[in-house]
């Protein structure tokens, strides 16, 4: 069986925000997901794992985004009607690794946000960190690593410009 690749694909501040201070991410008009690898990453993806606040934002947008994608929320409160696929989890980061270990996934994306990526590093699952940073400094906000984070050594893979000033960047766990 192949060994899963847990991949975090996620924009990025200068400052290492990942949101507004509300959740949102206006912020990211004017830089094109598709520079940065997103739907070729998406073809590649298995299943998902998000936060309940990433969750609600997503669903807030229209129709679910992640069609045939096992999505895990990891939340405490049962979710209402949810889409075709999407299930709450408790955040036990171990189970949740073994059970899309124990489902063959070859790839899951660790979504967001800050703490279900802090959980996915804790449980040892967080190979590839892909980034689109965007030259902006939102000076307050969710960041992309809480306090609390266990450290990951990281080798770059990829550094690329893209429009507006950003980059892509691709960093491997060093295993």
């Amino acid at each position: 069986m192949a060994r899963t690749i847990w991949h975090c694909h996620i924009a990025m501040s200068l400052d290492g925000k990942i949101a507004r201070p509300d959740g949102s991410f206006d912020w990211l008009e004017g830089y094109p997901p598709q520079e940065f690898g997103l739907e070729a990453f998406l073809a590649e993806v298995d299943a998902i794992v998000m936060g309940r606040a990433t969750y609600e934002i997503v669903r807030g947008l229209g129709d679910w985004p992640h069609p045939g994608k096992q999505t895990l929320v990891v939340t405490s409160r049962p979710l209402a009607d949810p889409p075709e696929g999407v299930e709450a989890r408790p955040a036990d980061f171990a189970a949740i690794a073994a059970e899309l270990e124990g489902r063959a996934c070859r790839r899951v994306w660790v979504e967001g946000g800050g703490q279900v990526i802090r959980g996915m590093m804790a449980a040892g699952k967080l190979d590839v960190l892909e980034m689109a940073v965007l030259p902006l400094v939102l000076g307050d906000g969710i960041p992309l690593f809480p306090q609390g984070t266990p450290g990951l050594g990281l080798r770059l893979a990829k550094c690329e410009p893209r429009t507006g000033g950003a980059l892509h960047v691709i960093y491997e766990a060093v295993q």
